[in-house]
């Protein structure tokens, strides 16, 4: 009889955490990446940029806001205010050296010891898609 009480009070415990802590858990699972209609931008051609063509471009912006709301949010946090599971982009340096890291990031994605951390989104959404987040990155800059 106590054995059965035991499963139930443990059974009641790992429910109530399955609860608690499934959707941080099943946050950073497989996602299927949402379209970013970008034809309202200026054509920039095929060959990718080193540098962001957008900065500062108002429709890009939110354009990017949409596409980052939709794409990377789920990942880097609202606003791009990470909740610790990516990298907090707020910091991520403005202007060239930043672009570099970014495009790096965004084109080839982030894997570790054979773990995928980061999609490559290069092919999945584009490089309009690409420079128009960064756009809105932009906005979202701080130092600290």
């Amino acid at each position: 009889m106590k054995t059965a009480i035991n499963r139930i009070a443990f059974g009641a415990a790992f429910a109530s955490l399955v609860l608690a802590a499934g959707p941080a858990i099943m946050a950073h699972g497989d996602v299927t990446p949402q379209a970013v209609d970008t034809s309202d931008l200026p054509d920039i051609g095929e060959e990718w940029l080193t540098e962001n063509p957008y900065s500062g471009h108002e429709r890009a912006i939110q354009i990017g806001t949409s596409a980052y709301t939709q794409n990377c949010a789920r990942c880097h946090g609202i606003d791009a205010i990470s909740g610790g599971i990516a990298p907090d982009l707020r910091y991520l340096e403005p202007g060239a050296e930043g672009d570099e890291w970014y495009m790096e990031r965004y084109r080839h994605g982030a894997v570790r010891d054979g773990k995928v951390y980061m999609p490559a989104f290069d092919e999945v959404l584009g490089q309009k898609a690409g420079w128009a987040i960064r756009a809105y990155l932009e906005t979202k800059y701080t130092e600290d």
